[in-house]
């Protein structure tokens, strides 16, 4: 268990790709987070930190690229991207980053998982140990698990000028795969995030074989764990650059973050 259960203590910091500066020994009891899921979702798709300087705040985690040029997958401290046709490959470390979150993972608890019958029956699951053990805190959770079936999606990468996230995805393709062992990172955040991040669960996967992956759609979990790492403190990084400061980040996103985390192009 964590040695710090207090309220969520928000620090935050500004930094670029080519000023970051990784602290001389990283706190293992953080949440870091790159920009805010409310610039993405206007359309900043401008990487703000490399790949290598995001392994230094964390090993596990999900995010994006440059360009919003896939999803990614942070485990055991190798970054991955699932393109757009949810086909994996590791990162370079100078690939630039517009959001992410990561932390360095630490198990504070777990629960077996069996017969989950899908996404919301999952976060029902996780969230009756979430509300055991703190509503409002930061969860990172890793599930190992045998998938009768998953489905998920990912982007091909825009130019400048960028659309808005609803808009890019419109480029999404799904891909469901049955039969499968992977691991599933996900991020909660609590309820009052709702001005920096998507609130509950977020939820990418990458297939044991790191040949499959994407952000999570839905899925039905034949047996498996849940290893949580429940986080107390919350760091955002900043992007530095003339368009970041432009965004209107006073507007209500909530209905476009919900269409972004949730629809698929059949609907």
């Amino acid at each position: 268990m964590k040695k710090f259960i207090s309220a969520a203590l928000m620090s935050f910091l500004v930094a670029t790709s080519t000023s970051f500066a990784a602290p001389a020994e990283a706190d293992k009891e953080t949440i870091n987070q790159i920009a805010l899921l409310q610039s993405l979702t206007l359309g900043h798709f401008d990487g703000s930190i490399s790949a290598k300087n995001l392994k230094e705040l964390g090993d596990t985690g999900i995010g994006t690229f440059d360009g919003l040029d896939g999803e990614m997958i942070v485990l055991d401290g190798v970054i991955y991207r699932a393109n757009q046709d949810c086909k994996i490959n590791v990162v370079d470390d100078a690939v630039t980053i517009p959001f992410s979150n990561v932390t360095f993972f630490e198990k504070d608890f777990s629960v077996r998982l069996k017969n989950i019958s899908g996404k919301i029956a999952l976060e029902s699951k996780l969230n009756e140990l979430v509300k055991k053990n703190g509503e409002n805190n930061f969860y990172m959770v890793k599930i190992n698990a045998n998938f009768d079936e998953i489905l998920v999606r990912s982007e091909k990468g825009s130019t400048k000028p960028y659309p808005t996230l609803v808009k890019a995805l419109e480029t999404q393709k799904e891909i469901a795969q049955k039969n499968i062992n992977g691991t599933i990172i996900g991020l909660y955040c609590p309820a009052y995030m709702s001005s920096l991040n998507s609130v509950g669960w977020h939820f990418h996967f990458v297939s044991a074989d790191k040949t499959f992956g994407g952000h999570v759609l839905e899925m039905k979990i034949k047996s498996g764990e849940a290893e949580f790492d429940k986080t107390d403190k919350f760091s955002m990084i900043l992007p530095e650059n003339k368009d970041f400061q432009k965004l209107d980040l006073g507007k209500d996103l909530s209905a476009d973050i919900k269409k972004a985390e949730n629809d698929t192009v059949s609907k």
